[in-house]
């Protein structure tokens, strides 16, 4: 299930229908991420559970599961940390940018420290990406986006205004994370960052686009909507539970 290593990080193994990795290395909270369309049982479960205790995790955190994954796991004794909006897109229509949308470009390695600085001021602690995490995200796909916007003054995480990840896997497309520093909102770089995602998405093939949000985050919810997604009637959980 999962391995120790002496004075470091815990090293995850895939063991079918999921894989544990430390959470932001924090090696007493096992991060379980569940494989696209995993209906693990609840013995499974149980036994996973079992043997996260055993190899020293305190506690665990599931990745984002559909309601259906869910519960089993909430018969187990998950609770729901977290509920998130999921919203899907035809990409065969990509709305246009604005006349006046701002620049991005490509990311470059120099940019990560940067990257993760304007990450922290986006998102609250829960979400914020370590730089483990960072590369998890953009090794999730086999094929990536990775783009950031200059910030045109003074005030930013190191000049940086707005980055956004788009995974490609097969015929179905990912946004897995849209940030924009908050002195940055409302100029246009989340419109931006998903039309330039969408129809990067669209020139390779891909039929549909999946993004989620926070159940609270009302602003990237809206922007979402405004771009063409449509709302799913079922979301998504984080489940957490003590070992």
């Amino acid at each position: 299930m999962a391995d120790r290593t002496t004075g470091g990080r815990t090293q995850g193994r895939n063991f079918g229908w999921g894989q544990v990795v430390p959470w932001r290395g924090d090696a007493h909270v096992a991060h379980l991420l569940l494989a696209e369309g995993a209906r693990p049982e609840r013995y499974t479960i149980r036994r996973c559970l079992a043997l996260l205790e055993r190899s020293g995790y305190s506690s665990v955190i599931t990745s984002a599961v559909p309601t259906t994954a869910a519960l089993p796991f909430l018969d187990e004794g998950l609770v729901v940390r977290e509920r998130l909006h999921l919203l899907r897109h035809s990409v065969r229509t990509v709305p246009a940018l604005r006349h006046d949308a701002p620049d991005i470009r490509r990311a470059r390695r120099a940019d990560r420290e940067s990257v993760l600085e304007l990450d922290a001021l986006a998102f609250d602690g829960f979400w914020q990406l370590d730089a483990p995490a960072l590369r998890d995200a953009l090794c999730a796909t086999p094929t990536v986006r990775f783009r950031v916007g200059d910030h045109p003054g003074p005030g930013s995480a190191h000049g940086l205004a707005a980055y956004a990840i788009t995974g490609r896997a097969g015929r179905r497309g990912y946004l897995q994370r849209i940030a924009v520093h908050p002195e940055q909102r409302n100029r246009g770089w989340g419109h931006t960052l998903v039309v330039d995602a969408l129809g990067w998405l669209k020139r390779r093939g891909v039929d549909e686009a999946l993004v989620n949000t926070q159940w609270e985050n009302d602003a990237a919810l809206s922007l979402y909507l405004a771009c063409g997604f449509r709302q799913l009637p079922t979301g998504l959980h984080v489940l957490e539970r003590t070992l």
